[in-house]
């Protein structure tokens, strides 16, 4: 019911097979194993290569400002407003 079954996917790999020839889908297969591995050495040169580009960082940390420990005064607080029950 809409769903590949296991006949379905042997007959489109037999006329896929058939269409490219055993073979060709072979060295299709190789090219496309060589074409990753030179992706992946690629990408590992690329990282290699990256370090060396770039120039060594030379940070400089400001020098330390000193803490104002002074101490302040509180700020006034008032006093809560009376509830109905203290009023009476």
């Amino acid at each position: 019911m809409g769903g590949f079954s296991l006949w379905h996917i042997l007959i489109f790999a037999v006329i896929v097979l058939l269409l490219f020839g055993g073979n060709r889908f072979s060295n299709m297969m190789g090219d496309v194993a060589k074409g990753l591995k030179s992706f992946k050495k690629g990408m590992i040169e690329e990282d290699e290569a990256k370090p060396e580009q770039r120039p060594p960082e030379q940070r400089q940390i400001p020098p330390a400002q000193p803490i104002d420990i002074t101490p302040r005064p509180a700020d006034p607080v008032a006093p809560p407003p009376p509830v109905d029950d203290q009023t009476r």
